[in-house]
Parts: C-alpha cells; structure tokens; sequence
C-alpha cells in the first residue's frame, strides 16, 4: 500500500513550483503543468488542513471539565 504524502511534504513541494515559476526560466507549457502540478499540491493541502481543523473541534469538555476525544467520522 502507497504512503500518503505528508502535509510538510506536499508544501515543500508546492513551495519550489513557486519558486521555479517565479525564476522566469520557465518556457509556457512548462509553467502551465507546474500551474497544475501547484494547484494539485495546495488543494491536498487545504483537504489536509480542513480535515485537521475537523479532527480539532471534535475535543470537547465533558461535564466535569475535562477533555476528552469524540471519535471523527470521515466523510
């Protein structure tokens, strides 16, 4: 089975398609598949995040105060 790629993983990523787009050396139909290829990266990192913030404000308080965990169903 495939590893998921990491969240710092798929940033360092998107990171330098940014910086090989800003370099200017780019002929067009190269800039157009790194344009794909970054917004690949940065729509798995926003679904990363939004399940994360998900995961987060599942963390409740019982009645007593204290903290505890619901189970997170993925949708």
């Amino acid at each position: 089975m495939a590893k998921k790629k990491t969240f710092e993983a798929a940033l360092k990523e998107l990171e330098e398609i940014v910086k090989e787009m800003e370099s200017g050396d780019l002929c067009l139909e190269d800039a157009v598949k790194k344009y794909e290829s970054g917004m690949k990266q940065s729509r798995y990192c926003l679904d990363l995040l939004d399940k994360t913030e998900r995961k987060i404000s599942l963390l409740t308080k019982d009645h007593e105060g204290n903290i505890k965990e619901e189970p997170f169903k993925d949708e």
